[in-house]
């Protein structure tokens, strides 16, 4: 499975991106993560989605800002980034669950990754 992530770039403090995440191959049956990594710090779960799109999960410092969806018609998963702030500026990545995983939050709970897509939020 590829990942292509894809729609970062430089926003003001406030404004919106939207990211996509296509795949090479259908990810219907996966489900599906972000992460994202600042400068100088580890990576961070941002969100997760099952592989029919009705259950979410989201990081403490998106909550409420971000909205994870997918449209597995098109292989493709979104991440919807709202009231963006710069601490928010970081290379977003998008990933598929392992099978075998029992989690959603660590990173090693998924196995393949985008190459990732550099949001930069200006204050």
């Amino acid at each position: 499975v590829q990942l292509q992530a894809s729609g970062g770039g430089l926003v003001q403090a406030g404004g919106s991106l939207r990211l996509s995440c296509t795949s090479s191959r259908t990810v219907s049956n996966y489900n599906m993560g972000w992460f994202r990594q600042a400068p100088g710090k580890e990576r961070e779960f941002v969100a997760h989605i099952n592989w029919d799109g009705r259950i979410t999960y989201y990081g403490d410092s998106v909550s409420g800002r971000f909205t994870v969806s997918r449209d597995n018609g098109q292989n493709t998963v979104y991440l919807q980034m709202n009231s963006l702030k710069p601490e928010d500026t970081a290379v977003y990545y998008c990933a598929k669950q392992s099978l075998h995983a029992s989690g959603w939050i660590r990173d090693f709970e998924y196995d393949y990754w985008g190459q990732g897509t550099l949001v930069t939020v200006s204050s």
